[in-house]
Formats: C-alpha cells, structure tokens, sequence
C-alpha cells in the first residue's frame, strides 16, 4: 500500500471485533453529481429498505455493535451516530439522499445500501500514514461551525483517524475533517469501510465500491487491500 495504515494496540483491546477493507484509487475523475449517481443512491436507499424491513437502523445487528464501540469509548451513539447510521437514517426519514459530487455519491451509495460506514480521503491531503487511535485531546481537527473554518479538539480518550497534521475524522467515522475530504478537484483516493463484528460482509461491500469506482472513473488505477 502507497500509504501506511495502522490500527493502535489501544483501539484494537477497545474493539477486537473491527475489521477495514483499504481501497487506493489513483487518476480518478470527480465531477458534479450526475444522474447516474443520483439513479446509485435512490436504488441504495431501496436496498437499505429492503434489509432493513421495517427496523429502525439501529437495530439492525450492525448497527448495534457500532454502538457498543462507541459506547466504549465514551460517546453517546444516539447523539454521534456512526455515519453509515447517520446517513440510513437520513434516507428512511427525507426519502432522499444528499447529492455531493461523483465521488461521494459513490461510496455514500455503498454505505446505505451495505450499512457500513465508508469514507473517502483525499490521498494528495494526507500527511505521512494514516492512524487509527485513541486522541491525547491535544490533536487538531479542521472542521467547519457555523460557516467558518475553525480547528476543534477531540475529547481525551475518543477513538480517532489521523496523519501527521492531526485529526481526519472525529469519533471514528463520525465526522470527517474538511482538510482531508474529496473534492472535484481530488483525483487519488483512499477509500475505509469498516466494520464491526460478523454482521457485514466487507469484502462484498469492497468489491462493489471498486467496481463502481471503475465505472465512473474508466482508467484508474484501483487497488482492493485485503481486511484487516
């Protein structure tokens, strides 16, 4: 892999059960979301429907375990959902998905109709290897409050992604920071789903996502890192 991925000793006795499947995409084309990705997440909300069969999205086996881990760690899921909760519970109450760009279309579809939490980094943005910890507190995070740009700090103890130049994204998968995020102008790409326990198939979920990546992205080059 051209980007070194570690998962801390801390994280992994805080949750043994967390699995990660690394996508690396280079020469990727972003574009305005299009119809095609519009038509990708409509069908990923009816996917989501369909497993999910009248069930909040919390109690959905997956769900729950990623609740567990936060709970572990100190945060409050019902407050800070995971964002593959955040987005399926999104798409059951508005019936309709948020239209980013290509890029992000793409992988939110995978999230939901998976429900897995998936991010997208941009790789020309990250600073040395990516790590997932427990924050000292002291780290930085670039995130936008209330149409500014301002630098925020994790809570001591929160489980984090980060590089060299601080904190990608918040709580895990909650949040992530805006120094990092895909753009129309992003063409490398780090792609995490993740998962938790024995309850998502993220090989298949993996597969999917680089697939569509191919489709929308002819010509690049994509990588599929095996779980780890």
């Amino acid at each position: 892999m051209t980007l070194h991925l570690t998962v801390s000793d801390a994280v992994r006795t805080l949750a043994p059960e967390f699995r990660h499947v690394a996508i690396e995409a280079h020469g990727l084309v972003n574009s305005p979301s299009n119809e095609g990705t519009s038509a990708l997440l409509d069908d990923a909300a009816r996917r989501l429907a369909a497993r999910l069969d009248g069930r909040a999205p919390h109690e959905d086996p997956h769900m729950a375990a990623w609740r567990a881990a936060y709970t572990a760690f100190g945060s409050k899921p019902s407050r800070t959902r995971n964002s593959a909760e955040a987005l399926a519970k999104r798409a059951l109450a508005d019936g309709v998905l948020p239209r980013i760009n290509t890029l992000v279309d793409v992988y939110n579809a995978i999230s939901v109709a998976h429900l897995i939490p998936v991010g997208g980094e941009d790789l020309d943005h990250i600073k040395g290897g990516m790590r997932l910890v427990r924050a000292t507190g002291e780290e930085g995070f670039a995130t936008v409050a209330g149409g500014a740009d301002v630098v925020e700090h994790p809570d001591a103890g929160e489980v984090v992604w980060c590089d060299d130049d601080g904190v990608t994204c918040r709580r895990w998968n909650w949040r992530q920071g805006t120094r990092t995020r895909l753009t129309e102008e992003s063409v490398n790409a780090l792609f995490l789903l993740e998962a938790m326990g024995p309850h998502c198939d993220v090989v298949a979920a993996g597969t999917e996502l680089a697939e569509l990546l191919e489709k929308f992205s002819p010509g690049a080059r994509i990588t599929v890192h095996a779980p780890e």
